[in-house]
């Protein structure tokens, strides 16, 4: 791609040197016939130096015109065949940061096709609900110092057969679980051997959900938990604001059902905002006291502290791999959150997007964690996905959407990244 460029660059620049020639020849013509006039002299000197600014302007506008800064995340990833081979597992090597990157054009993407997918919630297909362009499902993530291994659905399988994979979180955990079962049904002969246990269809209301991959005995499940700890009732004599109350110090009384589990992964932050909280009456609760004037990041601090214990004793590490996920930046416009504009392409600028208080928390909290558990830190890389929101396109249209994502879309790579770890373990 770079000498093609750099062959464009040099074709016009040899377009623009020729008429730079004529007009220097102009002026000396005008300056042999009126080199006695000092006015004119002067003026000669005046154009002369003017054109040759003009000139430099003109190639250097050229230049970055054709060369993109640096912060730019597109890139054409034109020869995909020996691109794509290259990505074997070896490539992810320890010392890479896989979350430090771009987004390039990958044409062999999406790795599926949701309305051949039986498990994607109507209100994440994009595509079947009138989207019309198709550039958002070209994008594939690339770190900086290596590659990100291809997507090998056959491995995948064989590594997760006879085993257990849970996904505990809120709604955008359900997207990373649903994008997850349609990528592993690429892989599947026969799609009647893959269903839901309980014969569920996949709607946010249900709190257990469990697809089943009968050739491979293995099952892939989400638990609803958006607080990841315990809402309870009111107690006695509280304010009458208060409507429920989440026990930070207990983590949700489903637990139990987490712990037999081979791959176990977490996500929370959307619902710890006040709009989600202390407008609807939900307060926070600690060994039975109410705290009404804790703010919601401290309250989430004491959750994850309340996590990280509940890990480090009720999880066996030796059977059991740990991920937790960082915040998925939205991009609701500034001052409206019913204001969503979902672009054509991804931001070239994050805006402050690739940081998060409640990333940070997250952050903090598994580096101090006893046993071993993986950070999906997927915060930067959503922040230049605009363009990939549910937007409009949704089963619901008259409610914008700039928090979750069009399936396919951004939460495949969380998925790609996730089998990485696990297949170079």
């Amino acid at each position: 791609m770079d000498a093609t460029v750099s062959r464009l660059y040099l074709d016009l620049m040899g377009h623009l040197r020729p008429a730079f020639k004529k007009i220097l020849k102009v002026i000396k013509f005008l300056a042999g016939n009126y080199s006695k006039s000092w006015t004119f002299q002067s003026f000669t000197a005046l154009l002369m130096v003017g054109s040759l600014v003009c000139f430099i302007v003109v190639m250097g506008s050229s230049y970055f015109f054709m060369f993109p800064s640096s912060e730019a995340v597109v890139e054409t990833n034109q020869n995909q065949g020996s691109s794509n081979s290259s990505r074997s597992p070896d490539t992810l090597s320890k010392g890479c940061n896989v979350f430090d990157g771009r987004w390039v054009i990958d044409e062999s993407y999406p790795l599926y096709n949701a309305s051949e997918c039986p498990f994607v919630e109507r209100g994440f297909d994009c595509l079947s609900n009138g989207r019309k362009d198709t550039g958002y499902l070209k994008w594939r993530w690339k770190p900086k110092s290596c590659e990100v291994p291809r997507f090998d659905v056959h491995a995948v399988l064989e590594l997760l057969r006879g085993k257990r994979v849970v996904f505990v979180g809120d709604s955008l955990s359900r997207t990373q679980w649903e994008s997850m079962i349609c990528m592993l049904m690429s892989g599947i002969e026969d799609k009647n051997s893959v269903y839901e246990v309980n014969g569920n269809e996949i709607t946010k209301q249900i709190r257990h959900l469990a697809v089943r991959f009968r050739p491979f005995n293995f099952t892939v499940e989400f638990y609803r938990s958006v607080f990841l700890v315990q809402p309870g009732p009111v107690p006695k004599h509280s304010p009458k604001r208060v409507k429920t109350v989440l026990k930070l110090d207990q983590l949700d009384d489903i637990n139990r059902e987490w712990i037999d589990s081979d791959i176990l992964i977490f996500n929370s932050g959307h619902w710890w905002t006040p709009t989600k909280l202390f407008e609807m009456g939900w307060y926070f609760q600690i060994g039975g006291r109410i705290k009404l004037g804790m703010s919601t990041s401290n309250a989430f601090k004491i959750a994850l502290a309340t996590w990280q214990s509940w890990i480090e004793n009720a999880v066996n590490p030796n059977r059991t791999h740990i991920f937790f996920r960082t915040f998925e930046s939205t991009h609701w416009s500034t001052g409206s959150r019913q204001n969503c504009k979902v672009t054509r392409q991804p931001s070239l600028k994050t805006k402050g997007r690739q940081r998060s208080s409640i990333s940070d928390a997250i952050i903090n909290v598994v580096k101090n964690v006893a046993i071993p558990v993986k950070l999906l830190h997927v915060t930067p890389m959503g922040a230049f996905r605009s363009d990939a929101h549910v937007g409009s396109w949704s089963d619901n249209p008259s409610v914008p959407d700039c928090s979750h994502w069009c399936l396919p879309g951004v939460p495949d790579m969380w998925n790609e990244l996730l089998f990485s770890f696990l297949l170079s373990q």
